[in-house]
């Protein structure tokens, strides 16, 4: 597995086990598509654009700021554990040589 396929399994992860209720979020309709959060809703709740956040869940985490990782882990609801996770993928990232694609 590489980094990018642990970050996108550790958010995916954590973004389905909270219900839009569990994250104080009005659920509209019944039908939902995904199982927990929509990554839209993560994004909103961690104060940052969809853009932003797919690309962060899509295993780009290198130069994520500590106040991003913090939004990230509050709009999660990640635990001690989980959060000190998060901070260590994002010092993987940052060391983790480029893949530059052609």
């Amino acid at each position: 597995m590489t980094h990018t396929d642990d970050v996108r399994e550790f958010l995916t992860s954590r973004r389905a086990k909270i219900t839009p209720e569990q994250a104080g979020l009005p659920a509209y309709g019944g039908n939902r598509r995904v199982a927990g959060l929509r990554r839209e809703e993560v994004a909103m709740l961690a104060g940052m654009s969809v853009d932003y956040y797919t690309r962060i869940e899509r295993g780009n985490l290198s130069g994520a700021s500590d106040s991003v990782l913090e939004a990230l882990a509050r709009a999660l609801q990640l635990d001690d554990a989980e959060t000190a996770h998060l901070y260590d993928l994002a010092r993987a990232a940052s060391v983790a040589p480029r893949v530059r694609r052609k």
